[in-house]
């Protein structure tokens, strides 16, 4: 598998070498040319750590999330004044961690990104199936929120206890959730894990609609090297039978696929945290990828907040893109959606989709994994599994390596991938 995708990296962006992270204490970020421009936050505090969770976390104490809330309206502040007037964004999401358990302080939050940044396309956050009842929802929409994603993980107590987790108790959901309504209810579920069978997951996806939910997300259960979690990954024979079924059944139930992992009630129900053409990062182990760059915040909190009061940007690692390696980039979040529109490939990058990878989508229209629609190209069903089989690997390959660095090493020198 690592010499098929290096050889397919190697392909498409016309060079062997790999992509290099190195140390830049940025003082300024440019992102005034970034079209399609969003903005993230990340919330690292939760009330306990799951040992299968991969992302930048630490336990929630009153004191730890006053000193990070200082820090982060400061970076917000620092980097909205390096342009002048209000910038035009689309979606804010924040994500962790735990977001919700900072509900009191996201009106403050938001409030401060809004000076700086007109949000045009909603506010979405992720919750805790606990964050879920009436006052904390209440204090999500009147801080701005639009759109929330609850972990629920699975229903079903087997599938809850082997992820160290309680069973959700649907019923309380759904009372809070018809108190305090949301543009979208999202509920994230993980798939592939030992024993889990189609019934199982039509059982969690049918309980999530009845329940509130008009949007679920079904991601693959990944066994990452740092975790410490006992669960072991399906089989890809397995899983890519429980994917097909999955598809099959989600299509049955006339909803709509936005992304490889998602998929919605008829109607304008989206929530996504990734596929945004660029995005600013605010927080500790943010990304931010602006046109010819990708840069990493440091995932140690309390050098976060050191970084901050010292009025220093927090970024720990940075990536300059060739040009080449940015359109593959921009493509492969592009496909994550399902879509990839030559109109928009043309806006970015002034330049043809069908010019600059003529053999590349003639080759995966010949192998079925894509199929000419409207102004692009849309993944099938074939497609979308290979799409993830060659995410999993991305993901296991490249960011178990960067976080498992980063998370011993506040400012790495570079990390090569």
């Amino acid at each position: 598998m690592k010499l098929l995708t290096t050889a397919a990296r190697t392909w498409l962006t016309h060079t062997p070498a790999p992509y290099r992270f190195t140390a830049e204490n940025d003082s300024i970020l440019r992102y005034d040319d970034c079209p399609g421009l969003g903005l993230y936050v990340h919330i690292p505090f939760c009330r306990s750590i799951c040992n299968f969770c991969p992302y930048c976390k630490e336990r929630y104490t009153p004191e730890a999330a006053q000193a990070y809330t200082a820090a982060l309206l400061q970076e917000i502040h620092m980097v909205g004044r390096m342009q002048s007037g209000r910038t035009r964004v689309g979606s804010l999401y924040f994500g962790g961690g735990t977001p919700a358990l900072l509900a009191p302080q996201l009106r403050d939050i938001i409030a401060t990104l809004q000076e700086y940044y007109e949000i045009t396309d909603g506010i979405g956050a992720e919750l805790h199936p606990a964050d879920v009842n009436e006052k904390t929802l209440t204090q999500l929409k009147a801080a701005g929120v639009t759109r929330i994603s609850i972990g629920i993980q699975s229903f079903l107590p087997e599938f809850a206890h082997c992820l160290g987790r309680p069973a959700p108790q649907p019923e309380k959901l759904a009372a809070a959730l018809a108190l305090v309504p949301f543009e979208t209810v999202s509920m994230d579920f993980i798939f592939a894990l030992p024993g889990q069978k189609i019934e199982h997951i039509r059982q969690d996806l049918d309980t999530a609609f009845a329940h509130g939910a008009n949007h679920v997300a079904v991601y693959p259960f990944i066994d990452f090297s740092f975790t410490g979690s006992p669960v072991h990954a399906m089989p890809g024979r397995e899983k890519h039978q429980l994917l097909d079924n999955l598809t099959e059944y989600c299509k049955t139930r006339g909803l709509v696929r936005d992304s490889i992992w998602t998929f919605a009630l008829p109607g304008n129900h989206r929530y996504s945290s990734m596929t945004r053409d660029t995005f600013l990062g605010f927080g500790c182990s943010a990304t931010t990828l602006l046109r010819d760059s990708f840069k990493i915040n440091t995932f140690s909190v309390p050098a976060y907040i050191e970084r901050i009061r010292n009025g220093q940007l927090p970024t720990a690692l940075t990536t300059r893109f060739t040009r080449r390696q940015r359109m593959v980039y921009y493509l492969f979040w592009r496909a994550y959606s399902t879509f990839v529109s030559k109109s928009d490939f043309k806006d970015f990058f002034g330049t043809k989709l069908d010019t600059e990878f003529r053999t590349a989508f003639c080759l995966a229209r010949l192998l079925g994994y894509i199929q000419h629609e409207d102004d692009g190209y849309r993944l099938t069903p074939r497609g979308a599994y290979y799409f993830h089989y060659f995410e999993n690997f991305y993901t296991l390959a490249y960011i178990d390596k960067m976080w498992g660095i980063m998370r011993h090493s506040a400012f790495p020198e570079s990390i090569e991938l």
